[in-house]
């Protein structure tokens, strides 16, 4: 009984968690990706290892405040109960207790104490993601369509090959802006089998309306894009964690959007 009620608690902490995004290492800069999904490790239909990363995006550095404030001995719930509180958010307490439960308190924080601020590092050390040291990947396309073209909708078109497969890891995208604000995301990259894969990013490089803070202007010019394909979290010093391969292109914004006729 004790495992079907983890099993419940954690679907529906993944439930709430699922309108949660982790965060991205940069500005997003309206970066959406769309691909085909890998083969996850699951409970019943769930995908743990995306859950955990998802999650530990959300709360790995709160998880660290938290122990400090009490939380080190004091088990899951009274834990999870501070990091709820300090992100203001159920869902991410949810997570927090149904994740710790699954693989029990202790390797719940000697992971963290281990892991830093390395998401897939900690879900690996909980095996909620599988580790493949041995993996390879190899970009062989990288492309942005329109290569110029007015403030708009640029699509990123990636494609890669591996041969032995690839372990979990990321896609690591940075964009090299005309105002020198940096625009970036990271995208959870689950093992994959030997083949062929494509990704497909879109980037909504139209200026944002009300921003309050310092906002990508997308002025005129070439923008220089980097694109990584990474073992684990790129540029970590954890173990299982390389960056495959990186690739770079441009495009270039030729002015603001026309004026739609009268």
């Amino acid at each position: 009984m004790k495992s079907v009620a983890v099993v419940l608690a954690v679907l529906l902490a993944y439930q709430c968690l699922a309108v949660r995004h982790p965060g991205p290492l940069v500005q997003p800069g309206g970066l959406s990706l769309s691909r085909t999904l890998s083969k996850p490790s699951k409970v019943g239909d769930m995908d743990m290892c995306k859950f955990c990363v998802d999650f530990t995006h959300n709360a790995i550095q709160t998880i660290g405040e938290a122990i400090l404030e009490g939380g080190l001995t004091a088990g899951c719930s009274k834990l999870c109960g501070i990091v709820g509180n300090k992100t203001d958010s159920k869902a991410v307490e949810l997570a927090c207790d149904a994740l710790c439960t699954l693989v029990g308190f202790e390797e719940f924080v000697n992971a963290f104490n281990k892991a830093d601020v390395d998401p897939i590092y900690y879900c690996e050390l909980l095996n909620q993601c599988p580790i493949v040291d041995n993996g390879d990947a190899t970009i062989t396309l990288l492309s942005v369509n329109p290569k110029s073209g007015p403030q708009g909708t640029f699509l990123i078109d990636l494609e890669y090959e591996t041969k032995n497969g690839t372990g979990t890891g990321e896609l690591l995208i940075y964009l090299d802006t005309v105002d020198g604000l940096p625009i970036g995301s990271s995208f959870l990259n689950e093992p994959q089998d030997p083949g062929k894969y494509g990704v497909k990013l879109n980037l909504n490089a139209v200026p944002p309306q009300g921003c309050e803070v310092a906002c990508e202007s997308f002025e005129p010019g070439v923008y220089n894009i980097t694109m990584h394909v990474c073992n684990g979290q790129c540029y970590s010093k954890h173990p299982h964690s390389k960056i495959y391969d990186m690739k770079k292109t441009n495009f270039t914004i030729t002015g603001p959007p026309p004026t739609p006729s009268p």
